[in-house]
């Protein structure tokens, strides 16, 4: 419960740390962690987290439904456990500036 309640206020601190956008042509990979009550929820709370991490922008992006401008967000990898309180899903992607 604690962490449900401090999780905004961590991501929204990681976002402040986050790199800086990267140069055209170049990729990254990022890792995020997601929970959520189903399987397909935790997996779109870990793929939100990647992109808050990389660049607000595309986050916000990403949230309002016009995709990720920019960039490629490429095929993402999934390792996600049930637990007693839903699903965990530990998420990698690699990201391109196009």
């Amino acid at each position: 419960m604690v962490l449900r309640i401090l999780l905004p206020a961590i991501i929204a601190a990681s976002a402040l740390l986050a790199t800086a956008p990267a140069q055209a042509g170049a990729c990254f990979t990022k890792s995020a962690i997601g929970n959520g009550a189903t399987e397909g929820i935790a997996k779109f709370e870990a793929d939100t987290a990647i992109l808050l991490f990389s660049d607000f922008k595309l986050y916000a992006s990403y949230m309002t439904g016009n995709g990720t401008p920019g960039y490629s967000f490429g095929p993402r990898t999934y390792n996600c456990k049930s637990g007693s309180f839903g699903w965990e899903c530990h998420a990698s992607a690699k990201l391109c500036k196009q």
